[in-house]
């Protein structure tokens, strides 16, 4: 693989087709794959794919990455967060009071097969179409809305220049205090962390109260030298560096697994902030576990971390309305059952 690329040549050079992806891999690949490519493409960068080779067909990356003929199943939710229930403006989800999901981009440098979105960023969903103008217009008047989340897609693959006219559109609304963006770039494409983007963190810091980057990892192995020199970069910028991973049947369903994760995220000063039950959508189900056991995995993880660097167990209800906690030591009782609002009452939802 060659050296000193940028990351747009990287992101260019990136496998986009089955055959050639397991040509380089040396793997079969069945008929079943490369119908499921035909709904969900693949896109694996050359530094992933050596990565995803070194590990093996059964590693956790491959897992992550590639195609499975259990994508094509037919039930699960193609909006399984309520995205589309609380799009209020151009790219601009408002569930929460007071922040908004910004969606500037549907395109990722890879393609994660269990993504909550897969359904979304595989049509010209209008959740992603944008008029900035009416966006900035929603903001002005919903005062309320104190922090932008940027997300996609990932808003990391817009050039520094676009992710600047965000920024200043966004400080110009006297509201928007915290900017946070939600990036898989450090680890799976690390020489996107350029000095032009580390310029535009510093200069930007001066515009709002806090900027955080919360970096999307799964296993310890997404980890190497090239996206530890990244991250160090990151934290020079004195912004805040906090951590999402998603709880995943195959690829990190064991105490072990998780802890070193933890341990990773922490030696590269990233403080764990998210763990995410994994969300029931259409074409990802094969990765889903029960409550039961997350909860038994996270409890595990409570005895091995101090407190700070324990992430949020949390899940993501199916009607939008939001997270809440997975893991609640008052109500372990109601296992594999958690709280869900339904107008001003509560009721059980079951979690298979």
């Amino acid at each position: 693989m060659e050296k000193n690329l940028s990351w747009n040549n990287e992101f260019a050079e990136s496998f986009k087709t089955l055959l050639p992806l397991y040509e380089f891999l040396g793997w079969p690949l069945s008929k079943e794959q490369e119908s499921v490519a035909k709904t969900y493409p693949v896109f694996v960068p050359k530094r992933i794919a050596h990565k995803m080779k070194d590990q093996g067909m059964n590693g956790p990356l491959a897992r992550e990455f590639l195609p499975h003929a259990l994508e094509l199943r037919e039930d699960g939710l193609t909006d399984p967060i309520g995205d589309e229930t609380f799009f209020k403006a151009p790219q601009l989800i408002h569930r929460y009071e007071s922040r908004a999901l910004f969606t500037p981009t549907s395109i990722c440098p890879v393609h994660c097969r269990y993504c909550f979105r897969k359904n979304e960023l595989n049509s010209p969903h209008e959740i992603f179409q944008s008029d900035f103008e009416k966006t900035l217009d929603y903001l002005r008047k919903n005062s309320q809305v104190t922090e932008i989340i940027f997300t996609g897609g990932d808003p990391l693959t817009l050039s520094n220049e676009r992710l600047d006219k965000f920024l200043s559109g966004f400080a110009s609304v006297p509201s928007i205090k915290d900017v946070r963006f939600h990036t898989r770039y450090p680890v799976i494409l690390p020489s996107r962390i350029d000095e032009s983007f580390l310029s535009l963190l510093e200069r930007n810091q001066e515009r709002f109260r806090t900027i955080s980057l919360v970096i999307h990892a799964n296993h310890e192995s997404e980890f190497d030298q090239d996206t530890n020199i990244a991250i160090k970069k990151l934290a020079k910028t004195g912004i805040q560096l906090l951590s999402q991973s998603v709880l995943l049947q195959g690829v990190n369903n064991s105490s072990e697994a998780l802890l070193s994760l933890m341990n990773t995220f922490i030696e590269n000063k990233i403080r764990p902030y998210y763990l995410h039950h994994p969300d029931k959508v259409k074409g990802g189900l094969h990765f889903s576990l029960s409550l039961k056991e997350g909860r038994e995995l996270y409890l595990k993880l409570r005895d091995k971390l101090p407190g700070w660097a324990l992430p949020h167990y949390v899940i993501d209800l199916p009607d939008g309305a939001g997270k809440i906690s997975a893991f609640n030591p008052e109500t372990t009782e109601f296992s594999g059952r958690f709280l869900t609002k339904a107008g001003d009452s509560l009721s059980y939802e079951e979690i298979k």
